[in-house]
């Protein structure tokens, strides 16, 4: 079958396996990314991962301060694409870029939407404890997550699943969605179907204070958080007044008639601390201004004790 011209839009490393699948499979004419943003301590201009994959490779790189630039939507037609491809790119499409390709601007999305719109699906579906996830390729439109569902595909939500590894899998699969969607709608079998007016929810931009938690919160609560904010903005609460991140965790379903932050045991697995609901046993931290550490050896550390008050 003919190959698809196709203009790539993405950012992060999630976009990469779907870039590397269409590049191999399909003819990549060009890719589209965000501009450079400062990274590391000297703050220098640092590419996205998809320009730096697409430099290597010796694809077109664009990278528009505003979609509706009339000279960067020329450019776009010049390149005459059968299908824009979108993953993770971060920015709402005016209607001059969608009316473009002669297929549609098609999104890879990872949530099984309706469900968890917008930028941060995977982080919210685990901290909202889902059993399956999934992506999505969906026929954009003008509104956020909104148009009609081209194709799914599910995987269970581990126990074991932080946004980190769960992106990972999620990236594989955005990469065989796309490539089956692609081979259905040449054989004439892809047939959008509008998205369900009931089940709708949102996953807005995370934001560093979604990462915060005390222990009046219930222990599987603050578990879900330590695996849904990893990479950024990670599980925090604050001891002596100072930051005290929490990177593993472990919600535990016992009783107790404690107060919220009362230590109840510390052992070589970690520190168990009373919530709300539970018990949750901290097991890797970090302390501001210090490097990440067992709980044991933050808890010999500090030189803390069963029934002391963790705060």
């Amino acid at each position: 079958m003919k190959k698809y011209r196709i203009v790539f839009f993405g950012t992060p490393e999630f976009a990469i396996p779907s870039l590397e699948g269409l590049y191999e499979k399909e003819n990549l004419v060009a890719v589209v990314t965000q501009t450079d943003k400062p990274k590391g301590r000297g703050l220098k201009p640092s590419p996205s991962p998809v320009k730096h994959w697409a430099l290597l490779k010796g694809v077109k790189v664009l990278e528009p301060l505003k979609l509706k630039d009339p000279q960067f939507i020329d450019n776009i037609k010049n390149f005459l694409p059968d299908l824009i491809v979108v993953c993770a790119y971060g920015k709402i499409f005016p209607k001059e870029l969608l009316e473009i390709p002669k297929f549609g601007c098609w999104n890879i999305h990872a949530s099984l939407l309706p469900k968890y719109r917008g930028a941060s699906p995977i982080n919210w579906a685990i901290l909202e404890g889902e059993k399956e996830t999934g992506i999505t390729i969906m026929l954009m439109d003008e509104g956020l997550d909104t148009g009609p569902i081209l194709l799914q595909k599910k995987i269970p939500i581990l126990e074991e699943d932080t946004a980190i590894t769960l992106s990972q899998k999620l990236a594989q699969l955005g990469k065989e969605a796309i490539l089956e969607a692609i081979e259905l709608h040449k054989k004439g079998v892809l047939k959008p179907l509008p998205q369900p007016e009931e089940g709708i929810s949102y996953a807005p931009i995370l934001k560093k204070e979604d990462g915060f938690f005390t222990f009046e919160e219930p222990a599987k609560k603050i578990e879900r958080k330590t695996k849904a904010f990893l990479p950024w903005p990670t599980a925090f609460t604050y001891y002596k007044n100072k930051l005290l991140k929490v990177f593993l965790a472990k919600a535990i379903p016992l009783k107790h008639k404690e107060k919220p932050g009362i230590i109840l045991d510390i052992n070589k697995d970690g520190i168990l601390v009373a919530t709300s609901e539970g018990v949750i046993l901290l097991k890797e931290i970090q302390l501001e201004g210090k490097r990440k550490i067992s709980a044991y050896e933050f808890a010999c550390g500090q030189r803390l004790k069963k029934g002391a008050l963790l705060e």
